[in-house]
């Protein structure tokens, strides 16, 4: 099969050739619960770049050459012997992870913190692919309204600014506000989920004039353009008190320092976007009374959520189309801030 493959890390991502195409052995059935998935669609993801510049490497055991690709659907083509809920060509979409359902953690719906588990694209070969192995817990069928290539970004992107957008819709009441800091490819889901489960004016903070006309489209009831005076801004919009809650989907440079002060006092600050480090003097969360709160990718009923709202149409996805063999310009495009939304490779 076809596959475009990372042959070495680029920490300053300056080489020309992050990834080569080239042909790669078959992706093959190892387990009776496996299951190998023929690609429509496999989402470029910054955490893609991420890897190339070495910085998984510290948190698994990641082997090159390798193939990336943590956002995937596409077509049922080879089933283990186990497997009896899936047929040769149903059109599925891909939990992130692969895990045997035994441990506490899985038993608990939250696969995400498996004892043991094969991530694709991470510590095994993902769906930057003609074909990929994962296992049948992953799957999730799709309705026939949504096309693998359209949806193949909600498995991490969708699937991550979703259990953010969930969390905070739980507390958001009519007349309060919610700040999202980024309108990038996780930011224009989470503003939509946002819009289709509460009630609250949503404020977008981002410094692209692209991004916030995305946004806008997206359900955004406030655009603040990240020039120096968003806090200011967002301040201005809120009264004074800044918003019950702040998702940001940035998490580096002055992102964090900004959205905890946007987070008015008993607010919640969701941190997604990752790079930077929170640095809070004790006395403040005490007397603010703030919560931070990390967010992981979802869970499997989660992203079962999602495609119920993508099957709606309350959630959809900005994406830009790139043959597989293009991989190499798409990440490079990617890094340069070229991609409005999500890049998805097709092969």
């Amino acid at each position: 099969m076809k596959a475009a493959v990372m042959r070495q890390y680029d920490e300053k991502l300056e080489n020309p050739v992050f990834v080569s195409y080239e042909e790669v052995p078959d992706a093959k059935i190892k387990n009776p619960d496996d299951v190998i998935v023929r690609i429509g669609g496999a989402g470029v993801c910054r955490t893609d770049l991420h890897i190339i510049e070495g910085v998984w490497r510290s948190k698994v055991d990641l082997q090159l050459p390798h193939i990336m690709g943590h956002e995937n659907a596409g077509w049922i083509e080879e089933v283990g012997k186990n497997v009896t809920h899936l047929k040769v060509g149903d059109p599925v979409i891909c939990h992130p992870l692969i895990t045997s359902g035994h441990c506490l953690a899985c038993r608990r719906g939250n696969d995400m913190h498996a004892e043991e588990s094969e991530f694709p694209g991470i510590n095994t070969n993902g769906g930057y692919a003609q074909y990929l192995r994962t296992g049948a817990r992953s799957i999730i069928k799709l309705p026939k309204s949504l096309a693998p290539k359209d949806v193949a970004p909600h498995t991490d992107a969708g699937l991550t600014a979703y259990r953010a957008a969930k969390k905070a819709s739980r507390h958001l009441l009519p007349g309060e506000y919610a700040v999202v800091i980024g309108a990038g490819g996780l930011g224009h889901i989470g503003i939509q989920v946002l819009r289709a489960m509460c009630a609250a004016r949503i404020i977008i903070v981002d410094r692209s004039e692209t991004a916030l006309k995305l946004a806008t489209d997206c359900g955004a009831d406030y655009a603040v353009k990240a020039d120096g005076g968003q806090v200011e801004e967002v301040l201005r919009l809120t009264g004074g008190k800044g918003a019950e809650a702040v998702i940001d989907f940035v998490g580096e440079g002055s992102a964090i320092a900004e959205g905890l002060a946007m987070t008015r006092n008993q607010g919640s600050y969701y941190i997604v976007g990752y790079g930077g480090k929170i640095d809070i003097a004790a006395i403040d969360m005490i007397t603010s009374e703030k919560s931070i709160i990390g967010n992981l990718v979802g869970t499997y009923a989660e992203l079962i959520e999602l495609m119920a709202l993508a099957d709606q149409g309350k959630v959809t996805l900005a994406t830009r189309e790139y043959r597989l063999e293009d991989a190499n310009q798409a990440l490079h495009d990617l890094h340069h801030g070229k991609v409005r939304g999500r890049a998805v490779l097709i092969p």
